[in-house]
């Protein structure tokens, strides 16, 4: 199995497309509502307008912080990240929606490549649960506190929980017709980021429950010899 190569220029411009699809909403909302304030001299529909513009700058803020730490530099190579700000980030992010967090993932400096991990699935798991839901990150260390034993869940819990069809195999980084776009560029980065990792990414489907593992690919490799040999 061969995994996609793509372009660095174009996967530099299929991020910026997924990163301006994400903010446009919000924008477009803060102009209407000052195209409103411009015109409108009711009082009440001022007002109206006022806490749309308000909400619309909070949510795009919040959507390009997070775009910031899950897809940005977010420091020099090798540097590590702080999960609490991940955290921040995320409950940003969702703040206003119909998903909630549940975040058991202690406090800790960790490879920068496995917090943009991270918050890669959690946009994932959005994804699985249109309806809402409650996304659980889970993440537990079973090499020391460097962070490179890392051992990352998250699981998307709600009505009809399901991956997109196309989502495994972008993750593994093998797309159907060898070919991704923006609308799949990022599930296919996220296996990109597991990889720089060195983490391999796994699928568990359930009922109304999607759970997505990244585990240490030298740790499942001693545990499948393990096997082997039982």
């Amino acid at each position: 199995m061969t995994v996609l190569e793509l372009d660095s220029l174009d996967l530099a411009a299929l991020l910026c497309s997924r990163v301006c699809h994400d903010v446009i909403s919000p924008v477009g909302a803060i102009v209407n509502g000052l195209e409103v304030l411009e015109d409108e001299k009711d009082p009440e529909m001022r007002a109206i307008a006022l806490d749309l513009i308000r909400k619309s700058a909070e949510t795009a803020s919040a959507r390009l912080q997070f775009c910031r730490l899950a897809f940005g530099a977010a420091g020099s190579a090798g540097a590590s990240i702080d999960t609490g700000e991940a955290e921040k980030v995320v409950l940003g992010l969702f703040a206003d929606q119909k998903t909630q967090i549940e975040w058991n993932a202690p406090r800790t400096l960790a490879p920068k490549n496995k917090v943009k991990l991270i918050l890669n699935l959690c946009l994932i798991a959005a994804g699985a649960i249109p309806r809402g839901g409650v996304i659980t990150v889970t993440t537990r260390e079973a090499g020391g506190a460097s962070g490179e034993g890392l051992r990352i869940s998250v699981a998307a819990k709600g009505p009809n929980a399901k991956l997109a069809g196309h989502t495994p195999a972008l993750l593994a980084g093998v797309p159907e017709h060898n070919a991704v776009d923006a609308h799949a560029i990022q599930p296919f980065y996220t296996g990109l980021v597991a990889r720089a990792a060195n983490m391999t990414l796994h699928v568990i489907a359930e009922a109304d429950v999607v759970t997505i593992e990244a585990l240490p690919a030298l740790a499942l490799a001693r545990t499948e010899t393990a096997s082997a040999v039982a």
